[in-house]
């Protein structure tokens, strides 16, 4: 078992912080949350949900509490994540298997545009992450979700020596509790937590006998619906709701879908907290074989929160918006780097994007970067010694309709300056980040040099990139459109009122076995 430990000097003289590295690789563990909202940790600020777990190992790590998504939607982001590289370079601009061109009437929603077409697999020409790890040596191992192509663009396709789960479904067949409809994934006991089973599977492996040091990827399907949780957890959720105090109405309307106001789903508040504890699991089995000094944890979400749409899980709030929405609730996330040796929770505001893991990972474990290969993040090595990033612009691209209420548009941030241009009416809003990052005032007709530049400097990019864009609808009707809208506000919005006000009752069960995790011997 390589037990050597990954030596870290850390001198801590005011605000300032050093740290120097040996040439000694180290081992890398990277926790994927699906559908994470920023505030949905207690660490990031949630007072309904727990995950002592996270907490603890956010409590010895680098924060950039201006930490990004590539993308507000699941597929892009994870392509992103893998590349290096944002949705306009690699075109999964969408989550495979959502419609597009004249696909997308179907799905009844009478929108001005049709979203158009994007890769539905991640490219095998691109050098992965794990590749380039495994290039320099590595071990690689990935459990959970996937979701970035069907037969011949799995894990074990691009840079992975073991997949345990990961496959083409965006979400978990069968549900959280066994039996499991997963073909890469062998059957558990009934009952048994998808979860803890990723996270056994993980800690099977750190536990291995290693020649090497490992690159391993635990990629929930949690916290993505079906949103399921146990009795047990309901209960106690339920009584914490109860006595936070519940609100007359838990949502409001967003642009075009009723948005959840409140942290107080009890169930997902379950989801969420089995997860956590999923994480202690891998936590722990890194301390048991001794490799907690010589790992670097990563710990992310793919995007944010899913506060509409869905499952209508969480609330983002004071961040507007939530997954597949333009706004900060859609694309800030938890991001947390844990490097060997660190012993406290150093907060960093450097803007930091889902596009910078691969080549931080690589300077933190002495990796160089493939020949040929290039990237579109930073190393964020250099911030965590406390030395100022090269300012850069930060850009977005999602030319689709969410299936959360988000608009299609392209984003670019430079400095506190955020510009969210849409491609319907190609009208654009401003928001400066600092004053105000609940974007509730839109600045773009106060600042006209400031919103030419940035609008000016988007197009560039994405002309540039050749990113893919939407194409108005011929048969675009402005009155089923409306109906639409309507029904949102005057039946759904309702229905999720009910909805809410019976997963917050006493006695409530949404089936006789709990989804799945209540066994019954015979």
């Amino acid at each position: 078992m390589l037990k050597k430990l990954f030596p870290l000097a850390c001198l801590m003289l005011g605000f300032y912080q050093a740290f120097a590295q040996s040439a000694e690789q180290p081992n890398i563990v990277f926790i994927l949350v699906d559908d994470l909202g920023y505030h949905d940790l207690s660490v990031t600020g949630s007072s309904f949900y727990e995950t002592p777990h996270i907490d603890e190992l956010a409590a010895k790590s680098y924060q950039f509490s201006q930490g990004y998504t590539a993308s507000p939607v699941c597929s892009p982001a994870r392509a992103s994540l893998m590349t290096g590289l944002t949705p306009a370079v690699h075109g999964v601009t969408d989550w495979i298997g959502a419609a597009y061109g004249e696909d997308w009437r179907k799905a009844g929603r009478h929108t001005k545009l049709l979203p158009p077409n994007y890769e539905h697999a991640l490219k095998a020409s691109y050098v992965t992450l794990p590749e380039a790890l495994k290039e320099s040596g590595y071990e690689t191992f990935f459990a959970g979700k996937w979701h970035l192509g069907g037969e011949g663009s799995y894990p074990e396709d691009h840079g992975f020596d073991t997949n345990i789960g990961g496959y083409s479904a965006g979400s978990p067949n069968g549900g959280y509790f066994a039996p499991y409809q997963n073909p890469k994934m062998e059957q558990g006991p009934d009952g048994e937590n998808l979860s803890m089973r990723l996270a056994t599977e993980t800690a099977k492996f750190i536990g291995q006998d290693h020649q090497k040091p490992f690159f391993a990827m635990l990629s929930f399907y949690a916290v993505h619906g079906p949103i399921q949780t146990t009795e047990e957890k309901w209960t106690k959720y339920r009584a914490k709701a109860d006595a936070h105090g519940i609100a007359d109405h838990g949502f409001e309307m967003e642009r075009r879908l009723p948005i959840r106001q409140f942290q107080d789903n009890p169930v997902y508040a379950g989801l969420v907290e089995a997860m956590d504890d999923a994480v202690g699991v891998v936590t722990e089995a890194l301390a048991k074989a001794g490799l907690d000094e010589n790992t670097i944890i990563v710990f992310t979400s793919d995007h944010g929160g899913v506060a509409s749409g869905d499952a209508f899980s969480t609330s983002n709030l004071p961040l507007r918006g939530g997954k597949g929405y333009q706004w900060e609730g859609g694309l800030r996330v938890p991001y947390f780097i844990k490097v060997p040796g660190q012993k406290e929770l150093i907060t960093l505001d450097v803007p930091a994007s889902g596009i910078d893991f691969y080549p931080t990972l690589l300077e933190l474990a002495n990796v160089k970067m493939p020949a040929g290969v290039d990237v579109e993040g930073v190393s964020l090595a250099p911030a965590m010694q406390k030395k100022k990033l090269a300012s850069r612009p930060l850009y977005w691209h999602y030319p689709h309709y969410g299936n959360q209420g988000g608009d299609p548009s392209s984003i670019i941030r430079e400095g506190d300056w955020k510009l969210i241009y849409y491609w319907e009416d190609k009208s654009v809003e401003l928001y400066d980040l600092a004053k105000d990052p609940s974007e509730q005032t839109d600045l773009a007709v106060e600042n006209p040099k400031v919103t030419r530049k940035l609008t000016a400097d988007l197009l560039k990019y994405l002309e540039k990139t050749g990113a893919n864009q939407p194409m108005d609808d011929p048969e675009y009707d402005a009155v089923l459109h409306q109906e639409v809208l309507d029904r949102n506000k005057n039946v759904r919005m309702p229905n999720l009122e009910a909805e809410r006000v019976k997963m917050l009752s006493p006695g409530y069960t949404p089936n006789a076995d709990w989804w799945g995790s209540k066994v019954t011997k015979d």
